[in-house]
């Protein structure tokens, strides 16, 4: 059950009480209609049908911010076979790529269908409720899973919750901060920019519990649901990090951050930090931290 506690403090304070759906189909219908804007993922289907022996209809297909397939299965209340049956959808995607491949064009285009991340797809459970078991159960697969927790409030707002995140193939936090993995190319550099690549990637792991970092070609995207930060490796002289801040909220700084709104860039964020010694690093962290907190 959620320890989240919502109040109205119209006319004096009284408590919104939370609530689950009527029918599970409420949660999906909402979520399927604005993925993008709640999860972070484009949307491609609604009660896909498996070709298999054993049959099924995948809940939801999609492609989430950094390309990686992704499964989302609902249940309206606590439910202990929704992780299986969606590891049962996602081993069922790994063996049809084809398939799948074909949806996106369908669905996005070529170009989102040629940059598919299959070394990551993701199952996002979205339910009324997790057990401990359930959190038990994501840590020791070692896939990509995400748990959410839904709760109506009133006739106007839900909220979600991330009750746990696990990314597979993935190391340690530990062994991530001091290695940095994922900011650096595969050759080792050397020097003052590397050094504080190695300081922000601890950085951004340590806003919080649930921090998962998903490596890509061009960027590293740094996630709590969706995207809250994704670094550039570094350049000649600079390190650039793209953040979920609008950029008309804060004073821009020439040489420091930069609207990107509209201007092609890898990742993820419209605004643009650029970090060139780790006194921009402490400038940054307040921005660093409003990303995070919408994500």
């Amino acid at each position: 059950m959620t320890g989240l506690k919502l109040f109205n403090t119209n006319g004096g304070v009284t408590e919104v009480t939370p609530r689950l759906a009527e029918v599970e189909a409420d949660v999906q219908d909402l979520i399927e209609a604005h993925m993008e804007t709640m999860l972070g993922v484009r949307f491609l289907a609604s009660e896909y049908v498996i070709d298999c022996a054993g049959g099924g209809r995948v809940d939801s297909l999609g492609l989430d911010e950094n390309n990686a397939p992704t499964v989302i299965e609902y249940k309206r209340g606590t439910d202990a076979g929704v992780i299986h049956q969606g590891l049962y959808y996602m081993a069922w995607l790994m063996d049809h790529k084809d398939a799948f491949r074909n949806l996106v064009r369908d669905r996005l285009g070529g170009t989102a269908a040629s940059q598919i991340l299959w070394s990551a797809p993701r199952l996002i459970c979205v339910a009324g409720d997790f057990t401990r078991y359930d959190v038990h159960a994501v840590r020791e697969h070692r896939r990509s899973i995400d748990l959410v927790r839904y709760r109506y409030f009133g006739s106007d707002h839900i909220g979600l919750e991330t009750v746990a995140s696990m990314r597979g193939h993935s190391v340690t936090a530990k062994r991530v901060r001091r290695r940095a993995a994922g900011l650096l190319p595969v050759r080792r550099q050397g020097g003052a920019l590397a050094e504080l690549a190695e300081a922000v990637d601890e950085v951004l792991l340590g806003l919080g519990d649930g921090i998962v970092r998903v490596r890509r070609k061009q960027y590293a995207a740094y996630q709590r649901l969706r995207n809250f930060a994704c670094v550039c490796p570094p350049q000649q002289t600079k390190l650039l990090v793209y953040l979920k801040v609008d950029p008309k909220s804060v004073d821009l700084v020439p040489g420091f951050t930069r609207d990107v709104t509209g201007v092609g860039h890898h990742g993820t964020g419209d605004l643009e930090v650029q970090l060139r010694t780790e006194r921009d690093l402490e400038r940054a962290q307040d921005l660093f931290r409003l990303s995070y907190a919408a994500a």
